[in-house]
């Protein structure tokens, strides 16, 4: 008997559907449909939305084949899914439909190609169009039509947000109701638990329309959802502690909004820092006239709805496929999680001659990005023992492509973390992998078969010795092997020192280090200045050039600055910006040999617990005082940086600085921060004193300015702040 969840081999041409095929189709029906009531109904899915999306692409690619096979139940007809029976019902007065999707340029096009086809029939050309675009700054990236040649923009872009769809009414002003989209006809009533939700407004102010209709997206953001499952995971530690079985902890931002909308305890609701966006004018009545959708948008944030200031109004398919592209790039800018973009026809009355399918308009489409999650198989745990001794779990998976890469190892972080997840050999589990972020196991999916299993019992004893017991110091979450020589550490040592955080040697990396280990040609960092070059002559790979190479690299080391060799030498705690900091203070490593305790940590950005921890390295004599004394032997730079001559105007102060300034590269600009004893980190942070705006700069940063209320610079401003101080004149 064929396998109904294996698919059949493709039908000939001008045949009719085989057996296989029609019980294929059923199949997918019935497992589609357990996936909504899962995901919509319970906001417990068990499968990532991008393998959710390959189930119904497979059931839609059937259907279209074999029309004969569609029936007006299909989950490729429905909106949504069964709505939970926890509230009231709902019944929408206009439909809340669903998008269909894009998953690469070639079907943007091909959506951007059948509207001006329906357009170019029902001559979708209605006259002059009245477009008022959205307060937002412009996309670098996408370059606007000459003045000269430009036409009514054409599409309406926004950000796909990661949440649960949102129908709010407003009668006289007053909030009366809001529900879920359900079914797309019927859905939830959660209006008490909106009402807990700080962005969205009670009351409208005077002038508003008789009734209004309002949809979007609630979400949690990405910082409530970080402090979410601290929260939960603590939790989980207190129960496990008291012989109390874990509870799940939330795995997603938009699994998290969800189940927060769903609390019968709206004060639950309230505690779970819900946002939204509203991205659509639904029903109205008393209000005005509008003619394109970006209207619509700039009317709702003037009543002081929500909007998101990533809207873009485009002329051209090419242009919306390059805002796709940008924010595929930069989604993690954001301190929400959007999945795509959505691109609709921007004037109305086209839409009207686009009109809709069964479960979603013709005039919009959303451009899904590459799933950053997918669920797999836990085949094992196991453990690796880093530079500075710490232990940490790593899961052995069923490889599986996320996130742009083939993944098959990811990391459980600490003891804590595997138990407060609750992962276990044999389940399935989420694997997230976030642009560059090493994948990690966000948690299992629960089933009855996972109590069955076994918990993980961590280690106690290190991998690289019977002998070697590990130890987790009390108030700390992290277990180390302490054990002198052991060969794990001592490669991390000699991996971090030349790598590019640290001395940078160019082709210095974890094989080499393995190798030379290996041969008994190093034993620690500073025997890297001195290797017999003639014993490596003649290995695999080592010819004359790739040696001269090498030895070229290990030669430009000595030169690096003195914060270099800091964070090389694996100080705990000393990082980056520490190293640097005592660098500028002391100018010389003799003096930091020198300095109390006290004294390095009077330097700003030090502070006592990296004081501390680099005395007790440098006090070790038999170690590293000698390891010292070979690198300074091998004529390494010992000297730090001339202590600027700059007046101190940014002491304690934090500048994030975004986009181009005029006369400044952007070293420039950090070096001239740091001169007069300021930080110019990255991102913006409650730390932040001042963000200064340049030439296209970073919408997100300014945003989270303005959202924390951190005072934002032009490029007047930031000189006066360097010269004085001050944020204003």
């Amino acid at each position: 008997m064929a396998d109904p969840k294996r698919a059949p081999a493709p039908a000939d041409a001008g045949t009719g559907p085989s057996d296989d095929v029609a019980l294929r189709i059923g199949a997918l029906r019935d497992e589609i449909a357990e996936h909504n009531r899962r995901y919509h109904a319970e906001d417990a899915p068990i499968i990532s939305d991008a393998e959710y999306d390959a189930l119904v692409r497979e059931l839609r690619g059937y259907e279209e084949q074999f029309p004969e096979l569609l029936v007006p139940d299909s989950p490729t007809q429905q909106v949504g899914g069964p709505r939970s029976t926890l509230f009231a019902p709902v019944r929408h007065r206009a439909p809340m439909m669903s998008l269909d999707n894009a998953f690469s340029a070639d079907e943007l096009v091909a959506w951007g190609e059948r509207i001006e086809r329906r357009l170019a029939r029902g001559d979708g050309n209605s006259g002059a169009t009245r477009v008022v675009d959205v307060e937002v700054d412009p996309v670098p990236e996408v370059e606007p039509a000459p003045d000269a040649e430009r036409t009514p923009a054409g599409y309406a872009c926004e950000l796909k947000i990661d949440g649960v769809a949102i129908s709010l009414r407003y009668e006289g002003g007053q909030l009366v109701q809001a529900a879920t989209r359900g079914d797309g006809q019927t859905g939830e009533d959660v209006t008490a638990n909106v009402r807990t939700v700080g962005v969205v407004p009670k009351q409208l102010p005077a002038g508003a329309p008789q009734v209004l209709e309002v949809r979007g997206e609630v979400y949690m953001s990405t910082s409530a959802f970080d402090a979410l499952q601290a929260r939960q995971r603590a939790e989980n530690l207190a129960r496990i502690e008291a012989g109390r079985k874990p509870n799940p902890v939330a795995v997603n931002p938009r699994n998290a909004a969800a189940g927060s909308l769903r609390q019968k305890d709206p004060a639950v609701t309230a505690s779970r820092e819900l946002s939204m966006w509203c991205y659509q004018l639904g029903e109205v009545e008393g209000g005005p006239a509008f003619t394109t959708h970006s209207e619509t948008l700039a009317f709702l944030g003037g009543l002081g709805f929500p909007v998101n200031p990533e809207v873009r109004l485009l002329d051209t398919i090419e242009e919306v496929h390059a805002f796709c592209e940008r924010w595929q790039q930069h989604r993690h800018d954001l301190d929400y999680e959007i999945d795509g973009v959505v691109t609709k026809v921007d004037e109305l009355a086209r839409r009207e001659l686009l009109g809709t399918t069964s479960r979603a308009p013709r005039w919009a489409i959303a451009y899904k990005f590459p799933p950053e999650e997918r669920t797999t198989t836990l085949l094992d745990i196991k453990v690796s023992v880093g530079r500075t001794g710490r232990v940490t779990p790593y899961a052995q998976l069923e490889p599986v492509f996320v996130g742009g890469a083939n993944v098959s190892q990811a990391t459980l972080h600490n003891q804590d973390q595997v138990k407060a997840k609750d992962v276990r050999v044999g389940d399935t589990v989420v694997v997230r992998r976030a642009g560059d972020v090493i994948p990690e196991v966000v948690g299992p999916v629960l089933t009855p078969e996972h109590d069955a299993r076994p918990e993980w019992v961590f280690p106690t004893t290190c991998p690289c010795s019977v002998e070697s017991v590990l130890v987790r110091p009390e108030g700390e979450s992290d277990t180390r092997c302490v054990h002198p020589e052991c060969p794990f550490q001592q490669a991390g040592h000699i991996e971090h020192f030349g790598g590019r955080g640290s001395m940078d040697i160019e082709g210095f990396g974890e094989q080499r280090v393995r190798l030379f280990l290996d041969l008994g040609l190093i034993a620690d960092v500073a025997d890297i200045y001195s290797i017999d070059w003639e014993r490596v002559r003649g290995l695999e790979g080592f010819g004359d050039t790739a040696i001269a190479n090498l030895q070229a690299g290990i030669e430009a080391s000595k030169d690096r600055p003195l914060a270099n060799l800091l964070v090389g030498l694996n100080i705990r705690h000393l990082g980056p910006a520490g190293a640097e900091a005592l660098a500028r203070a002391f100018g010389h490593l003799d003096r930091i040999l020198a300095a109390s305790v006290d004294e390095m940590a009077s330097v700003e950005g030090v502070g006592p617990v990296i004081a501390a921890a680099a005395r007790a390295w440098f006090d070790d004599d038999d170690a590293h005082r000698s390891l010292i004394e070979k690198l300074r032997a091998a004529g390494l730079n010992f000297a730090g940086p001339e202590a600027s001559g700059e007046p101190q105007t940014l002491l304690g102060k934090s500048v994030v600085v975004t986009g181009t300034l005029e006369g400044y590269s952007r070293e420039e600009v950090e070096a001239a921060i740091k001169a007069r004893g300021g930080k110019a980190p990255a991102s913006v942070s409650k730390k932040t004193t001042a963000v200064v705006v340049g030439e296209s700069p970073g919408a997100s940063k300014v945003t989270k300015a303005e959202e924390l209320g951190i005072p934002v610079l032009d490029e007047a401003g930031f000189e006066r702040l360097l010269t004085t101080g001050e944020l204003s004149a």
